[in-house]
């Protein structure tokens, strides 16, 4: 198969849709964190909790997912897992206590945790070597419009639906995505799914792939850049925003819009830089740490209120804050061909697991703090729990010049 409009129709469609969906879960919390917290009294500790549910039950399936996209039929498996996110949406539209939204969001993160993995896995079998990177940009390029709409546009929509109503709709569209991948999509089983190895031992060469010296060394700061904004644009951003800088809940959605675009732009733009640098000499690698400092260089100027055009910084940091997508595909490319699926899932086990703890852990740090008369935390709360995070990105980029461990 090559990209023929039939493919668009009926592989790219329903796996772009999906992927749109999951984006759009992840980041919708940052927009309708206000409504919720004022309605069922939640603090930022709450706040965090709930929120990172999402990144921990995702994370939680990477492993079992790997497996099971390497055994069986790729849309079987997405469109399966899919009905869980509707389901979970439902309870979170319905959920009168924190513990209730925590199980909602949790399912959310859960039943979405296939849709950028099986779409991986079927164009690698469906597409021509040569045709993959264009095809996996757009698929990214595909989540970061779901991040789009669910900022600036889910503010402009609160009034009509209120948050409740908005996730209604959303089970619904859902399970639309469900149905669409399990009816439209051809049937896709890869070579391992034919092979004669147990389950045993792809679990044992799952486990591998965390040993790998190429992973060590590489893992620390790809999975920081990545866990740090989305934990950012999901929740975090927004509150900072709104709290530390004053900016009303419409001018805090368009400048999360903003960053969502240039998230956009980064996950299209930074591969195609990269493919243009290579004949020049440079590596994929050198342009993804040179991003990935650049982000952590914004998170500095973010933190310490650079004079910077606040669209501008914003921009910035959703452009290389995709810097760490670049690894996924050079990462692979040390292992055995028939682990390319597990690799990727290993990788997006710890990006999502990071995510879970700095949006949970942001919470915990800031609440340690005492508010103020007006239920306010001060900015040191602020300053601090951000500077421990932003200190971990840099100790993780200098960590890949330390670790000089050769690969096998």
């Amino acid at each position: 198969m090559n990209l023929t409009p039939r493919f668009f129709l009926h592989v790219f469609l329903p796996f772009a849709l999906g992927y749109y969906l999951s984006y759009f879960f992840r980041v919708v919390n940052g927009v309708i964190a206000e409504p919720v917290a004022l309605e069922l009294g939640l603090g930022p500790a709450s706040l965090g909790w709930i929120g990172s549910a999402y990144f921990l039950f995702f994370a939680a399936a990477q492993l079992p997912l790997g497996v099971l996209l390497d055994r069986y039929d790729t849309r079987k498996v997405a469109a399966s897992i899919l009905l869980i996110a509707a389901a979970g949406s439902l309870i979170f539209a319905m959920a009168q206590t924190a513990s209730q939204l925590w199980i909602g969001r949790g399912l959310i993160g859960l039943g979405v945790s296939a849709c950028l993995m099986a779409a991986f896995r079927a164009y690698a079998a469906l597409l021509p070597a040569e045709r993959l990177t264009l095809i996996n940009g757009l698929q990214l390029a595909s989540g970061g419009l779901g991040a789009l709409t669910a900022t600036a546009p889910v503010e402009w929509l609160l009034p009509l639906l209120g948050w409740r109503g908005l996730f209604v709709g959303l089970a619904l569209l859902t399970l639309a995505i469900a149905l669409l991948v399990r009816l439209r999509v051809p049937s896709i089983l890869s070579a391992t799914s034919r092979s004669q190895d147990s389950l045993g031992v792809q679990i044992k060469e799952s486990l591998a792939v965390f040993r790998h010296p190429a992973f060590l060394r590489i893992a620390p700061a790809c999975v920081l850049n990545q866990a740090i904004y989305i934990a950012f644009l999901s929740l975090w951003a927004g509150i900072w925003l709104r709290e530390m800088l004053g900016f009303s809940g419409t001018e805090t959605a368009d400048l999360l819009f903003a960053s969502a675009a240039g998230m956009v732009a980064g996950f299209m733009g930074l591969g195609w830089l990269a493919s243009r640098l290579i004949n020049l000499g440079f590596t994929t690698t050198q342009v993804s740490l040179t991003g990935m400092l650049i982000f952590a260089l914004g998170l500095v100027a973010m933190l310490l209120r650079w004079p910077l055009p606040p669209t501008l910084l914003w921009v910035l940091l959703g452009f290389f804050g995709s810097s760490g997508t670049l690894m996924y595909a050079g990462l692979s490319q040390q292992f055995p061909q028939k682990l390319a699926g597990r690799v990727n899932t290993a990788l997006n086990l710890l990006v999502f697991a990071s995510a879970f703890l700095i949006q949970w852990l942001l919470g915990v740090l800031i609440g340690l703090w005492s508010t103020d008369a007006d239920g306010r935390y001060p900015e040191m709360a602020y300053f601090s729990a951000f500077g421990a995070v932003i200190a971990c990105q840099l100790l993780a980029l200098a960590w890949y010049f330390v670790y000089r461990k050769k690969s096998p």
